[in-house]
């Protein structure tokens, strides 16, 4: 079993950079590859970034590349995004998630699920 708490979320400006961290609990976050999900006003779920267990290796949705850097410190249990350059249309609520792998995070394939944290970027 694992649980996850984001944090870090709040409003920014257009431009502005946010670092998102999600905590995990449990002895085995190291064995799970990690990602962020983001479900934006009136939009379903997508897929943002994952990275796997051994933070070697990442992938990123296309409209964040550049922009989003994910990483995971697997001695504190902690998975972080640094968001950059952020518009108006990142505004979200941003989930942290485990599952087995990151290419199949990436078809929202998880094993568990954060409670969200808002961003919000005003223009």
């Amino acid at each position: 079993q694992v649980q996850l708490v984001e944090s870090g979320g709040g409003l920014v400006q257009a431009g502005g950079s946010l670092r998102l961290s999600c905590a995990a609990s449990g002895r085995t976050f190291n064995t799970y590859a990690m990602g962020w999900f983001r479900q934006r006003p009136g939009k379903e779920r997508e897929f943002v970034a994952a990275v796997t267990w051994s933070g070697g290796g990442t992938l990123y949705a296309e409209s964040v590349k550049g922009r989003f850097t994910i990483s995971r410190d697997n001695a504190n249990n902690t998975v972080y995004m640094q968001m950059n350059s952020l518009k108006p249309e990142d505004t979200a609520v941003y989930f942290c998630a485990a599952g087995a792998t990151a290419p199949i995070m990436k078809n929202l394939r998880v094993d568990y699920w954060g409670q969200g944290t808002q961003v919000t970027v005003s223009s």
